[in-house]
């Protein structure tokens, strides 16, 4: 018996053969067997997930090559069908009657390339798409206004330093005691010919590099479980990004990557999205202050006003921070909660260095020179009776 089926033996003898085990609980059951831990080429072959390993399916991972003969690597292998090739492995699949279209929302406000968007996702072509911007934006919510608009369904991934193929792709897992393997979102998408949505995506490490097939709009083969996924008609790929894939030269977005060329050129669109102009700013501010009941001109032309000179100042060097439309969202939301303008624009750039959060409020006061902190009445009624 060779120390992989000695070890294996163990496995079971301990654990059965259905639970999975972390790297630590391996080395621990080889151990107590007396044998050496396991090397990482063998482990690899029982990876199931992220620091996780199974030898559920040991026979089928350790298929034992026949010897090789004296000229051998001169002999053309058979080929193989992938469509020939089947695979018994239980599969968790999303289940038909759930569905990922998007509810409009009802206070949106049409912004950006939502109207391109529209037209690519009711083509039905497939041509990946890439919008780069400022956070703040709206970028992620026109595309699911755009889905919504159309009645299809998305299917929203967010991307970080840490997604690998296991996250996108499919991964193996425990239901009922058993291991069974569950599709990822990119497999989801494909076969319900859905939209998929990479938010984020300059945060990627070079790990996205296995959706090169997909984005070619061709096939893709599961290794894990020898299957092959088709994308249903329909199916296409969006992905936001605040930089353009090639890093972020001021800092100002710490964390993203520069993407690789081949994988970026697979995007035959690219957005450049701008914050919405003050008309569109003054219908989204409207819309949110008309949720409260509340209608206040005066405060959406200075909230407006404002933003704009910030903007400005910013595009021309002399600021290092920006208001964007997500923010002045923040600040009405805030108002309403406090029914103090002054307290909600503070709050809501208190995240900024002291200098510049100096700066935005005395051009608020310059804005709406008749700006003082409000008196919460509430408060008030009570020190009155106090």
């Amino acid at each position: 018996m060779t120390h992989r089926d000695q070890l294996v033996e163990a496995w079971k003898k301990v654990h059965g053969d259905s639970k999975v085990l972390e790297r630590s609980e391996v080395n621990r059951v080889a151990e107590e067997a007396g044998l050496k831990e396991p090397n990482q080429n063998f482990l690899s072959k029982l990876r199931v997930g992220r620091n996780q390993f199974s030898i559920a399916n040991y026979g089928q991972a350790l298929q034992i090559m026949p010897q090789a003969k004296w000229g051998d690597q001169y002999r053309k292998p058979k080929a193989i069908d992938a469509r020939e090739v089947q695979h018994e492995t239980a599969v968790k699949k999303v289940s038909e009657e759930v569905s990922f279209v998007p509810s409009p929302d009802p206070n949106y406000v049409k912004a950006g390339y939502f109207t391109e968007l529209v037209r690519i996702i009711n083509s039905g072509m497939f041509i990946p798409t890439f919008i780069t911007g400022l956070s703040g934006m709206g970028k992620t919510k026109e595309v699911f206004e755009a889905a919504a608009k159309s009645k299809r369904e998305l299917i929203r991934v967010n991307i970080t330093i840490e997604t690998d193929e296991d996250d996108l792709l499919g991964h193996y897992t425990l239901k009922d005691g058993e291991t069974v393997w569950e599709d990822g979102p990119v497999i989801v998408a494909m076969e319900r010919g859905a939209i998929l949505l990479l938010d984020e995506i300059d945060l990627a490490s070079n790990k996205i590099m296995c959706l090169q097939p997909v984005l070619e709009g061709g096939d893709i083969f599961l290794k894990k479980i020898n299957r092959l996924v088709k994308p249903a008609p329909g199916f296409n790929i969006i992905a936001t990004a605040n930089t353009k894939g090639k890093g972020s030269e001021d800092g100002r977005f710490i964390g993203t990557n520069i993407l690789n060329e081949a994988f970026l050129d697979r995007f035959p669109l690219t957005f450049e999205q701008d914050y919405p102009n003050a008309t569109t700013e003054k219908k989204i501010i409207t819309k949110i202050l008309a949720n409260y009941e509340v209608k206040d001109e005066t405060f959406v032309d200075h909230l407006v006003q404002w933003t704009d000179v910030i903007r400005r100042t910013y595009d021309d060097g002399g600021i290092d921070e920006i208001i964007s439309t997500r923010r002045l969202v923040n600040i009405c939301n805030s108002y309403m909660v406090f029914r103090d303008k002054m307290k909600a624009i503070e709050f809501s750039i208190n995240r900024f260095d002291e200098d510049t959060k100096n700066g935005f409020m005395d051009l608020w006061s310059k804005v709406d020179p008749a700006a003082t902190p409000e008196t919460d009445e509430e408060p008030a009624e009570e020190a009155k009776e106090e």
